[in-house]
């Protein structure tokens, strides 16, 4: 592939240390996909409200990732994004914020996630009359849906699309709900929708199991993987540590472990992006070799870690995968 600017700048500095491995990384994802791979993408930490749609919604497009495992606040804040993003505050000084400062944020409806506030109302007010409409007809037919379908449904109805406030190809979501791409949410529950979701499961308003649960997600990822991991196999691409990455990964060991199909291939690429410093103790802080004693990695699997902050890394590798 004949690369555009952004990548033959990337090409010609990115020569030692974290740069380089951004660099081996880029190369390891371009060359899984081109052998006939495919790829997983993971996203932890607040990735949606740093906009990474800008990039991952073409990856989506181009079919650069083949499943997306994320946290329920990636999925809710990426829509959030496309529909409240005027009344989004951004706050460059956050680290010099006082408690009383950051209570008169709570006050005015600011949500902060470090230098940026989402803004209570607007974002998730206006998403909550529509999703729970939609879960409510669900619920009145006995109908079950995974977390991620239901926002399908929502943005496939069209019903918010006099709302948007960017561009639509900006968003990741989007572009994954016109694909009906594979998400995998581990642990919605402690999302702001699934906050929500709960609240009306107490108000016996409606009942829990009209959302699918985590075992639904891990069974189904089972036979997801079964199914596309021939040949060269499933990449994992993971940004951030925690549910997002460690949920998915474990679907190699369960299967080979627990149901004893020794004929499950391992995870054939590995890549993560994460600012946790290498430590014991801690999955985010885990080097990959970590994965191969739980039976997540092979020792021929090519594995990648980049020391950086996600909002740096992912566009710049996004970028050389897609020839940017």
């Amino acid at each position: 592939m004949n690369k555009g600017p952004i990548s033959q700048f990337v090409a010609h500095h990115y020569r030692h240390f974290n740069a380089a491995a951004l660099v081996d990384a880029a190369k390891g994802y371009e060359a899984h996909l081109l052998e006939g791979g495919k790829m997983m993408i993971t996203l932890a930490g607040a990735m949606s409200t740093a906009e990474l749609g800008i990039s991952l919604a073409e990856m989506i497009r181009q079919d650069k990732v083949q499943i997306i495992s994320c946290t329920g606040a990636n999925l809710e804040e990426d829509i959030m994004n496309l529909v409240a993003h005027n009344s989004y505050r951004r706050i460059p000084n956050y680290r010099d914020l006082t408690p009383k400062e950051e209570w008169d944020l709570l006050e005015q409806g600011l949500n902060r996630v470090t230098d940026t506030c989402i803004p209570e109302e607007e974002a998730f007010r206006k998403i909550q009359k529509h999703i729970v409409k939609i879960w409510k007809d669900a619920d009145a037919k006995g109908e079950r849906y995974f977390p991620h379908e239901y926002m399908y449904k929502l943005l496939l109805s069209e019903v918010m699309k006099a709302d948007y406030e960017i561009d639509p190809k900006h968003s990741w979501m989007l572009a994954a709900a016109e694909k009906n791409l594979p998400i995998i949410v581990g642990g919605w529950e402690d999302s702001t929708m699934g906050n929500i979701f709960a609240s009306y499961i107490i108000k016996n308003e409606m009942k829990a199991s009209t959302m699918k649960s985590g075992i639904e997600y891990m069974v189904w990822l089972a036979d997801w993987y079964r199914q596309n991991s021939g040949g060269k196999g499933v990449g994992f691409f993971q940004i951030g540590g925690g549910i997002a990455g460690d949920f998915p990964i474990c679907v190699v060991p369960m299967m080979y472990q627990d149901l004893e199909w020794h004929d499950v291939p391992f995870w054939g690429y590995f890549c993560q992006i994460s600012d946790s410093t290498t430590s014991y103790g801690s999955y985010s802080g885990a080097v990959p070799n970590e994965k191969i004693t739980w039976g997540k990695l092979d020792i021929t699997t090519p594995k990648y870690i980049v020391e950086s902050d996600a909002t740096i890394v992912a566009p710049l590798i996004f970028a050389w995968v897609l020839g940017w």
